[in-house]
């Protein structure tokens, strides 16, 4: 006598939670944040609203969960061969080809545009992405600092911050083209002002 197996609810619920990020992560660059609805994802994903909205309250918590499923598997540690101005243009760099990739500019743009107007959808958002960002800048400016290569009395985080906040302004608000030119600019003059004198 044949023995049916049990179908795997885990597996369903992992390849279905897959589709439902694919389809939102596809979606969101195809029509905008706007008119992402969760209707839509559901269809693309092949899956009800109803099990969309058992996991997620929104479109944005969905969103947000596509776009940060994998941020955890890469560890967020910067260069370090001795020249911080080398290591952060790098880094910078990099980040210039990701945040103009369509695939890359479309979710994070939609997040951060949403954040602005959703304070508890900015936190989260703040939490599981951009935090272990901004501690990688924060750890490898500590280091050059403990090695007496940023001057004594420099807050770390602000000059972090002093770095990226022109980055990211320039790009939310598209006051320029996000260059490796600009991010080099950026860099020598975080070097300028932290540089032990």
């Amino acid at each position: 006598m044949a023995t049916t197996k049990t179908p795997d609810a885990t597996r369903r619920s992992e390849r279905s939670r897959r589709a439902i990020f694919d389809a939102a992560l596809e979606l969101v660059g195809e029509v905008g944040y706007d008119k992402l609805t969760i209707e839509g994802i559901a269809a693309r994903a092949g899956v009800g609203k109803q099990t969309i909205y058992r996991w997620w309250p929104s479109k944005a918590a969905v969103l947000l969960d596509a776009f940060t499923a994998d941020a955890g598997d890469t560890e967020n540690v910067l260069p370090d061969t001795g020249d911080l101005a080398a290591d952060l243009k790098l880094v910078l760099r990099a980040t210039v080809d990701e945040f103009n990739d369509p695939k890359f500019e479309a979710p994070y743009r939609a997040l951060a545009t949403a954040g602005a107007n959703d304070r508890e959808l900015s936190e989260q958002f703040v939490a599981k992405l951009q935090d272990t960002g901004v501690k990688a800048y924060v750890d490898r400016l500590t280091k050059a600092k403990e090695a007496g290569r940023i001057a004594e009395d420099v807050e770390v985080r602000i000059a972090v911050e002093m770095l990226l906040g022109p980055f990211t302004q320039r790009w939310l608000m598209r006051t320029g083209p996000l260059t490796y030119d600009f991010t080099d600019t950026l860099v020598d003059l975080l070097m300028r002002a932290v540089t032990p004198r």
